[in-house]
């Protein structure tokens, strides 16, 4: 395994960190939850990211339990606030109430004492942006979250951040967790440029697209049993990928795997771990063979050449925008 800082912070990260969004607490059983961390363990994965509202608290409670066996000081523990918790007018957002509550909730559910990174999982647009930064920076001064971030902020909410921060001395944000994959790169055009110059990592959600990038789907073919795909429960975003146009992209992209002596989703997360800006890719796994395939990718280092020609395959799908 190989790591990097997260953003202009100390705190070091395995280039591949390992998720619970609709996997542990939902689709997948505890028992997969211990067995994958058991194995993201063994191959040095040391970054573990959930969120209070996978589940409903559920993926948090999955987390927390089986990384219950390793000491605490030996991985990096993730979790976000934001989405609605209840039906109550306060029970969302970014505001200091919620975030505080939630904080308290999450270490609950986690059964430890801090967390080391405490993402808002989208921007607030109904709180004073000073209202959430101070809630983030009083939590760190009791030591309940060590590092705070954001995810999927767009480049102005990151610059307002940095200014705010700066002109009231607060402790920086980190890092920044969008959505980052082959095909859907907005993040390259600004978000990308800003986040280095205020010294904020890019740690991706979604490297493979929901398992498009696995190559396990297949042009005018049934979705494979037991998929993701053909989970309707967990399907809504996947099935937007699901045209010929994208699928015969991922059939040659597949090819160019096999060329270079590597599976496809190698060489997908391989292609983000091209960018200096990103600080780790978030996969998600039920089964440990996943985790072993995918950690290999942090060996693979794509030449010149090769970019060119993902880039050139690429082409075909330019704009394409799923539906959330």
């Amino acid at each position: 395994m190989k790591y990097r800082n997260v953003g202009n912070s100390g705190l070091k990260i395995s280039e591949i960190g390992l998720g619970s969004w609709l996997t542990y607490g939902t689709a997948a059983e505890q028992e997969a939850a211990h067995t994958c961390i058991a194995k993201a363990f063994e191959l040095g994965i040391n970054f573990f990211d959930t969120a209070n509202a996978y589940n409903r608290g559920k993926g948090e409670k999955a987390m927390g339990a089986a990384l219950k066996p390793y000491r605490r000081e030996s991985y990096v523990l993730s979790t976000k606030v934001y989405f609605p918790m209840d039906s109550g007018p306060n029970d969302r957002g970014l505001s200091r109430k919620h975030i505080m509550e939630q904080c308290e909730a999450s270490l609950k559910r986690l059964g430890t004492d801090y967390i080391d990174i405490y993402f808002c999982h989208r921007y607030d647009p109904e709180t004073p942006l000073e209202e959430t930064l101070r809630a983030l920076d009083d939590l760190q001064a009791q030591g309940k979250i060590l590092y705070a971030a954001v995810s999927e902020w767009s480049a102005a909410q990151l610059t307002d951040a940095y200014g705010i921060g700066k002109r009231l001395n607060l402790r920086p944000l980190i890092a920044n967790q969008p959505i980052y994959n082959m095909f859907e790169r907005y993040i390259e055009h600004e978000v990308l440029p800003v986040s280095e110059q205020v010294g904020i990592g890019q740690i991706v959600f979604s490297p493979l697209a929901q398992g498009i990038l696995t190559g396990k789907y297949k042009p005018g073919q049934p979705m494979p049993t037991g998929s993701r795909g053909a989970d309707a429960s967990v399907n809504n975003v996947i099935s937007s990928y699901m045209n010929d146009t994208i699928l015969s992209c991922v059939q040659e992209l597949d090819q160019l795997a096999k060329d270079l002596g590597v599976t496809l989703s190698q060489l997908a997360l391989a292609w983000i771990l091209r960018e200096p800006g990103i600080s780790a890719a978030l996969i998600g796994a039920t089964k440990p063979a996943q985790i072993e395939e995918n950690v290999k990718a942090v060996e693979v280092t794509l030449q010149s050449e090769t970019c060119a020609k993902i880039e050139q395959i690429l082409k075909q799908v330019e704009g394409f925008a799923p539906l959330r």
